[in-house]
């Protein structure tokens, strides 16, 4: 009998890494570092929470079934705002509003592919993607990245097959942290159309990008639409994690597609989430430059303070964003170092094991750490803690 959908796939990994705390105490004065997920822990400011109180109490519509593709006035500012950071051309019946970026990226895949296509994945890869494409019945196809964590187009190239539907990239990239350059994008939507198939671009983590400007051009080319399927994330950006808003942009005729999946899986998006992303957007542009100054912020302190690891055989792959992507020293694999290090260390991450194929080496080599939830003081007890490990 053929396994059912779910049993197709690995359990979630950060569910699973929370068990590990299970029976685990930890002293008053060394607590429990958690950099295992990649999410806010504050809620959004004051005066966007304000905006969703008002909402609740003056708006009968936030609580009644809204438009499948999302609010017509945030999918239009989305638009907007998303031409002018891209220098392109981008319409509002070009934007659809999602349950988080995840249901975007199953969407997505639900237009693009049947049973026993291929969607070509670097790797490391985002443990949610490979998880959806498992319990969808596509196979993922692992695009190796490399020591600078940098997908190969031409590498891509040789992967493709017949049954190959999409190439998915994520920049700055979940787990690697790494910014893909603009002109490997390019190279890429040029590989994707070349050959007929889809190429989405997640950028949940685009807010927090080190570069000033565009971080690619693909919005420029005046028919990006037969090709690109972007994604994107208001749950960073804003702080909105619980109320679940993402965003996907490609051609109309893709949403039409898109619709029916939305409308099957939630109806419509969070209404209340919809309002505080547009009022986030309309209003908080000085207050996420500042969000975005702390997380470079961070990033630097992860830079400066790796020298002692790295005298330890550790090595720093990747590092971004949310996330500082490493190699460990130690003749154990990351899957066994990683329950180790809660106890020895107060430390909970995730093995590279969870964003790799099961029977791929690499993996076991590597660690994630999720650092944008730690200041300054928080990252240099994370590397004292590492640095004192005795295995």
């Amino acid at each position: 009998m053929p396994l059912a959908r779910t049993a197709t796939t690995f359990a979630p990994p950060v569910m699973e890494a929370r068990r590990w705390l299970d029976g685990v105490t930890f002293p008053t004065d060394a607590p429990l570092i958690n950099v295992s997920q990649a999410a806010p822990v504050d809620p959004p400011p004051r005066a966007l929470r304000q905006a969703m109180a008002d909402a609740a109490l003056t708006n009968d519509a936030a609580h009644l079934y809204g438009p499948v593709l999302g609010l017509p006035e945030l999918r239009a500012e989305l638009a907007a705002q998303w031409a002018v950071a891209y220098c392109g051309d981008i319409a509002p019946d070009q934007v659809c509003i999602t349950s988080g970026c995840n249901q975007a990226f199953a969407a997505a895949i639900s237009t693009l592919t049947a049973e026993g296509d291929e969607v070509i994945l670097p790797t490391p890869w985002y443990f949610n993607h490979k998880m959806w494409l498992d319990m969808s019945g596509v196979r993922a196809v692992p695009l190796p990245t490399g020591p600078d964590l940098l997908p190969d187009p031409d590498r891509a190239a040789a992967l493709i097959t017949d049954r190959t539907r999409a190439i998915s990239l994520v920049s700055p990239n979940n787990p690697g942290g790494v910014e893909y350059p603009a002109a490997v994008m390019r190279a890429f939507l040029d590989l994707c159309r070349a050959r007929g198939i889809a190429l989405i671009v997640d950028e949940t983590y685009r807010d927090f990008d080190s570069r000033s400007g565009a971080p690619h051009d693909l919005f420029q080319d005046p028919d990006w639409s037969d090709t690109l399927i972007h994604l994107y994330s208001f749950s960073k950006a804003y702080r909105l994690t619980g109320h679940r808003v993402g965003a996907m942009v490609a051609a109309q005729s893709r949403l039409a597609e898109v619709e029916k999946f939305l409308d099957t899986v939630a109806i419509c998006p969070n209404q209340i989430g919809q309002i505080a992303a547009l009022w986030g957007m309309r209003n908080l542009g000085q207050w996420l430059a500042g969000e975005r100054a702390e997380i470079l912020d961070r990033r630097a302190a992860i830079e400066e303070g790796f020298g002692p690891l790295a005298a330890q055989g550790w090595r720093l792959m990747g590092v971004g964003a949310y996330f500082a992507y490493t190699e460990h020293p130690f003749d154990m694999t990351s899957a066994e170092l990683a329950p180790l290090l809660v106890k020895r260390a107060g430390i909970l991450l995730l093995p590279g094991t969870m964003f790799t194929p099961a029977d791929d080496p690499v993996g076991a080599r590597q660690l994630r750490i999720a650092f944008a939830n730690l200041d300054r003081a928080g990252i240099g007890q994370l590397f004292t803690r590492l640095t004192s490990l005795s295995i």
